[in-house]
């Protein structure tokens, strides 16, 4: 924070990159059309200015990984039998191939000035939780009702996050990620004018991931605050002290939250009831349960290569009106789980390159003990269980856009000459230790 966040110092081109980058973050909460807008300056900004050689960091397994989605859909629609529905699939991830080869082949230091741009994109969630707080308000003094119901289910999940026109869920990624950056800067920073600052923020942005009400993101923040921080950061006594104020301080927000009954209904209820297989309910949706059994047999009949890219939403609106599943078939639901969306779409193959994809995220963000990388793999780990994540162009755009962003903005690092790189790892984990600060 003690950086100007606007006037970088470097070549015009990369100022140019630096501000374009900055947009690509901060429209990330806003409609798609400033983030596609966004997108295509950059893209133009990157071709205006390529050379031959920044055409040597695309052939790298870095780049397999990012793109591999895009892959996966891609193979897999040779083989559909819903070619339009598959290509639409194959459009909406374009930008899981296109975001990482505009990256590569861009010679912006995105590493330099990762700190900057990921404390502008925080500052920029904060707002937009405190633009809805306002607008929930704004309701709550106009039809003048109690202050409470803010804890309502008027202002809760979706209905919290409608002025955004995004996703509760999807926006929660957002904001745990600009949450678990101020919680970082604020262990780093020496000021307490600063740290207030972050304290500041992060109460904010935590009543927002309470108020947006996913269980998938509370749980992967929790992981991240008791775990993958006191893991990667620090040691001896200082990484079991902060685990267990970390644990603490999770159970007193979870606890106050669930004093509230929409909260309580939000996030015990309704998890059983997604877990039960009693389909005769008055609910919205069918159980989540019932939905992955049903997914379960058609997977059951093309387990390895499944049905190809586009097949999932007319096989499950088949088998939801056999089974007389009606809420899901009404509503069109898909699996609203991304582990069985490649099943269904690419099978048991598709699946393992996706877990060799978060595998990737997860060995690169341990060994070089990136917070922000083991904090976004989490995040997406997580919510693919409870939702088919790149299934929408919002969610696909996080995921393309961040997985990009923190694996190139990695500290550069070489190997010293004649280390193996078993030799190099446990060098940069001594390292780490070392320079570990105390909490």
């Amino acid at each position: 924070m003690k950086n100007k966040l606007l006037l970088t110092g470097d070549s015009l081109q990369n100022q140019i990159s630096y501000y374009l980058i900055m947009l690509l973050l901060v429209t990330l909460p806003f409609d798609k059309f400033y983030s596609q807008t966004a997108f295509i300056c950059f893209a133009v900004h990157t071709l205006i200015h390529l050379r031959c050689k920044d055409l040597d960091g695309l052939w790298n397994i870095r780049n397999l990984a990012l793109i591999s989605v895009f892959l996966i859909t891609l193979i897999s629609l040779t083989y559909t039998h819903f070619f339009n529905l598959g290509l639409d699939e194959l459009t909406r991830l374009l930008l899981v191939l296109l975001i990482p080869v505009f990256f590569a082949i861009n010679p912006f230091n995105f590493s330099k000035y990762r700190d900057r741009l990921l404390l502008v994109f925080s500052v920029v969630c904060v707002g937009c939780v405190l633009f809805l707080y306002t607008c929930a308000f704004r309701r709550i003094i106009y039809f003048h009702l109690p202050l409470k119901s803010i804890f309502s289910d008027t202002f809760v999940n979706h209905h919290f996050s409608a002025p955004l026109g995004i996703h509760a869920t999807f926006f929660s990624l957002q904001v745990a990620i600009a949450l678990v950056n101020l919680l970082l800067l604020a262990i780093k920073e020496t000021k307490w004018l600063y740290r207030c600052l972050c304290a500041a923020g992060m109460l904010f942005l935590t009543a927002g991931i309470v108020q947006l009400g996913s269980k998938a993101i509370l749980v992967a923040l929790v992981l991240t605050v008791v775990l993958a921080i006191p893991i990667l950061t620090l040691r001896g006594r200082a990484r079991l002290r902060f685990a267990l104020i970390s644990a603490a301080l999770s159970a007193m927000v979870i606890g106050g939250a669930l004093k509230a009954k929409s909260f309580k209904e939000r996030y015990v209820a309704e998890l059983k009831t997604d877990f039960s297989q009693n389909t005769s309910t008055n609910e919205s949706a069918d159980p989540r349960l019932v939905r992955w059994q049903t997914a379960a047999e058609i997977v059951y009949k093309r387990p390895i290569l499944g049905y190809g890219s586009g097949a999932e939403l007319p096989l499950l609106m088949d088998a939801y009106f056999q089974k007389k599943l009606y809420s899901s078939y009404l509503f069109k639901l898909n699996a609203h789980n991304q582990y069985i969306t490649f099943l269904i779409t690419s099978g048991i193959v598709g699946l393992l390159f996706y877990l060799c994809t978060l595998g990737f995220g997860f060995a690169t963000a341990y060994i070089r003990h990136d917070v922000m990388l083991m904090t976004f793999i989490l995040l997406i780990t997580t919510v693919s269980i409870s939702e088919s994540l790149l299934n929408a162009e919002k969610s696909v755009y996080f995921y393309a856009l961040f997985f990009s962003f923190l694996v190139y903005a990695l500290p550069r690092k070489t190997m010293a000459k004649g280390d193996t790189k078993t030799q190099y790892f446990f060098n940069q984990r001594a390292t780490k230790s070392a320079n570990s600060p105390s909490f």
